[in-house]
């Protein structure tokens, strides 16, 4: 059902507009999926080929160079992204001036780039951790599934994203911050308790 702001939804129908990257999926608060309780998942590309998004407020307790050789001694924290290849290795950042070959998700959010680039920028310690979101394994969907999930109301999209959300809101009270800001029943929803026996 649309809440009248036509910027954010709950579940899939008649009015709805199809998710499009830049949004933020919130799951549904009883979600049964382990991999995406109370999870919140930046959607970086939708299209008739399929979905890939990165859950955003699920660290690991992973440090980037325990990770990858040519990051040692770089202190950035590791989310986990996603369910889907979990030894790959994806990042988010509001620097797209820095990198070549940065996908631009909205206005000043950028996906990935040149990674030679970013090693030497990271050695030479450039890089701010308060600009960038590291991921490994990332949220995927094939074509047609996301949609089939909204369908079901396992998703509430919101659209009006900010990079403090994304990079700057404590991870543990992210999936409740954003639903609360959405106001009127979303803000009901983001009380529920994760078990509704405990209600």
């Amino acid at each position: 059902m649309e809440n009248g702001n036509n910027n954010t939804y709950f579940g899939y129908g008649p009015g709805h507009s199809e998710p499009q990257k830049g949004d933020l999926l919130l799951s549904e608060p009883f979600l049964a999926d382990p991999n995406f309780i109370r999870t919140v998942v930046l959607l970086c590309e939708h299209n008739n080929e399929g979905s890939v998004g990165f859950v955003i407020n699920k660290p690991s307790s992973l440090r980037l160079g325990e990770m990858v050789e040519d990051f040692v001694g770089i202190d950035f924290k590791v989310f986990f992204g996603g369910p889907v290849q979990q030894d790959s290795l994806h990042f988010v950042h509001r620097r797209g001036d820095l990198f070549e070959g940065s996908v631009e998700i909205r206005d000043g959010l950028f996906w990935g780039g040149n990674f030679e680039q970013l090693v030497s920028l990271a050695k030479a310690g450039v890089l701010q951790p308060g600009d960038f979101k590291f991921f490994i394994g990332y949220s995927g969907w094939a074509s047609g599934q996301l949609i089939d999930e909204m369908k079901m109301n396992s998703w509430i999209i919101s659209r009006n994203v900010n990079l403090m959300q994304v990079f700057d809101t404590h991870t543990d009270q992210l999936w409740k911050d954003v639903l609360g800001a959405m106001g009127g029943k979303y803000k009901m929803i983001s009380n529920y308790p994760v078990d509704p026996r405990l209600n």
